[in-house]
């Protein structure tokens, strides 16, 4: 990373900002038992679920876009149970103001979710692009979201960083041609890892 020019940082939201594991797993078995389904034990939705975005999760059920539709608007419903990780804020705020970076959100999550999210956490003005699962034809493991990112900001992707914490977040960056970190305990494979968002001011500090 240390010969790279770093010019933005684009990040994931679920996992990496917030902690909306809750909201979308109780969202997601809301319903599985309207539509008659089994319901998910927390890990079984965490391995099967966490990560790839909704229509893929909907796809493996034999689900379709109504039962989707359902989910999203249960989701907006369990907002209250989110928490923003420690230092968002912070570390956001830092990348644009002391490092003179550009920063961007890229997540499979649908828009209205992402929009009422960031209207409750207070997060619209740390970005300078945004893009949802419904701004793209394929969400990640696909680079598309990224690379659409990317050219909103007017970056090379290989001048940027990616913060994610699922599998389909390092595909996706790496597909693009990212750097890729990840936070948490998910990160993996040959990804750099941090433990949380400020040791992310470290690594740009050594960059």
């Amino acid at each position: 990373m240390k010969e790279k020019k770093i010019e933005a940082v684009l990040f994931d939201l679920d996992g990496v900002l917030i902690n909306s594991f809750e909201s979308w797993y109780q969202a997601f078995n809301a319903m599985l038992r309207s539509y008659k389904k089994e319901e998910m034990s927390r890990e079984e939705f965490n391995a099967k679920c966490w990560g790839p975005d909704l229509k893929h999760n909907l796809n493996a059920l034999n689900l379709d876009e109504e039962a989707g539709k359902y989910c999203v608007n249960e989701q907006l419903n369990l907002i209250g149970v989110i928490e923003l990780f420690p230092g968002a804020k912070e570390v956001l705020s830092s990348i644009r103001e002391d490092y003179k970076l550009k920063v961007g959100l890229v997540t499979n999550t649908p828009k209205k979710n992402v929009y009422k999210i960031l209207e409750h956490f207070r997060l619209f003005n740390h970005f300078d692009v945004i893009v949802t699962g419904d701004d793209v034809k394929r969400g990640k493991p696909d680079a598309e979201m990224v690379i659409e990112a990317c050219e909103k900001l007017k970056v090379k992707p290989e001048n940027v960083i990616l913060v994610g914490d699922t599998e389909s977040d390092f595909m996706a960056g790496k597909s693009a041609g990212c750097s890729v970190m990840g936070v948490g305990a998910k990160s993996a494979g040959d990804a750099q890892s941090i433990e949380n968002l400020y040791e992310l001011l470290s690594v740009l500090d050594t960059g």
